[in-house]
């Protein structure tokens, strides 16, 4: 396979660009959190996002729905939500005389789930489906959800009383796990002076039209992948299978996020091929949420911070090609 000639790929820059600045009008001082929400959205993955409260994660959700004229839907998930309440249910139409189906507010293209191990393990199974496959079955009827379709979970890494940890199995439906840190003070200090915090009253106008966002998408599938890059994305892998720090090594469903990720992230730069620079950029926010430490460390920031610093080690290890 070669680098295709049909990849608009500095147009596509100028398009992520232009939804680039448009957010970092209201998400200040966090271009690295930004730009891999982006990539993101461009392979057409769903992020995790651990970090404290009122760090800019529902308004850097909000921002970026707004910013490619998408539908928003933010769900606060509880300890007594039901499948239902984020699917939908059908209901009994008397005049009809038929069930039909009231859809739920997993029908968006961007999808907050708020505190998302905050609700049962039954309940968050049940957004496995529509992650991974776009589709939902109810009553032995497929619905699809619209593209593009994007979930950013949130959770709280410090605070676990009343939380259902997610399992493996949905972890590994997220493609890549971030933070928003904190602002530096200058950035800080523009916050403070702005007139509303509450993400409702943001001015973020749209730039990117929705079919844009499908189209760069499409486009991203078809990155080229150079046969030495290709090999270096499956010997990272495997040193993490090799790894004894680990409890298990990155799956095959890991490896081909990695790639992904890494064409996204290329298109993203303005280019149709990728770099090695793409895949170890992807690494860290790709792999980290796949894998266990054998040594389970009681603060999860610090057990975060400890594969982390294991995979680093790694890179080191494994050369990029030349």
């Amino acid at each position: 396979m070669k680098p295709s000639s049909v990849i608009p790929a500095p147009r596509a820059f100028q398009t992520v660009e232009r939804l680039r600045v448009n957010i970092e009008k209201t998400i200040r001082g966090k271009t690295e959190v930004v730009d891999k929400i982006i990539v993101a959205l461009l392979a057409g993955g769903h992020v995790l996002i651990e970090d404290l409260p009122g760090l800019g994660k529902t308004t850097l959700a909000y921002c970026l729905a707004r910013s490619i004229d998408c539908s928003f839907s933010r769900i606060q998930f509880t300890s007594d939500m039901l499948p239902s309440d984020i699917i939908g249910v059908s209901i009994y139409d008397e005049k009809e005389r038929e069930f039909v189906f009231k859809r739920g507010p997993i029908f968006a293209n961007i999808v907050l789930a708020d505190e998302i191990n905050r609700t049962t393990p039954k309940t968050q199974s049940s957004l496995l489906e529509v992650m991974g496959r776009a589709k939902i079955s109810v009553d032995g009827q497929t619905y699809t959800v619209p593209p593009p379709f994007m979930v950013i979970a949130t959770q709280n890494p410090v605070d676990y009383e009343g939380t259902f940890p997610l399992p493996e199995s949905q972890m590994d439906r997220f493609l890549m796990r971030m933070e928003m840190g904190y602002p530096e003070l200058k950035y800080e200090l523009e916050i403070l002076q702005s007139a509303d915090l509450h993400y409702d009253h943001l001015d973020a106008d749209p730039v990117v039209t929705r079919q844009e966002v499908v189209e760069l998408q499409g486009y991203a599938r078809e990155v080229y992948l150079e046969d030495t890059v290709a090999d270096y994305i499956v010997r990272l892998a495997r040193a993490t299978r090799e790894e004894a720090s680990f409890r298990s090594g990155v799956s095959p469903r890991g490896t081909l996020a990695l790639k992904v990720a890494a064409q996204a992230r290329a298109l993203a730069h303005g280019r149709a091929f990728i770099l090695p620079e793409d895949v170890a950029d992807m690494v860290l926010p790709v792999f980290s949420h796949r894998l266990l430490p054998r040594k389970t460390l009681a603060d999860p920031m610090e057990e975060r911070r400890s594969v982390e610093g294991i995979l680093i080690r790694l890179m080191e290890t494994v050369p990029q090609p030349s």
